[in-house]
């Protein structure tokens, strides 16, 4: 995972842990959560509507060729 390993990835939470303090932990890690889902949602909104046009222009080629 991003090249790092278990040791580092433990460092890294508990210097978070100790910057952030044990209070707000869990709010940083729900908007990034809510972050992530937002994003994957979007993209994947960007992706069906891509699909969408290409269907689109399919429909409009067929219909000149006729």
């Amino acid at each position: 995972m991003f090249g790092l390993g278990f040791q580092e990835i433990i460092v890294i939470l508990l210097l978070a842990l100790l910057i952030f303090g044990s209070k707000k932990l869990p709010q940083i890690g729900k908007a990034i959560g809510t972050s992530i889902r937002e994003f994957k949602n979007a993209f994947d909104g960007s992706k069906k509507d891509d699909a969408d046009k290409t269907e689109e222009t399919k429909e409009d080629i067929n219909k000149l060729e006729k």
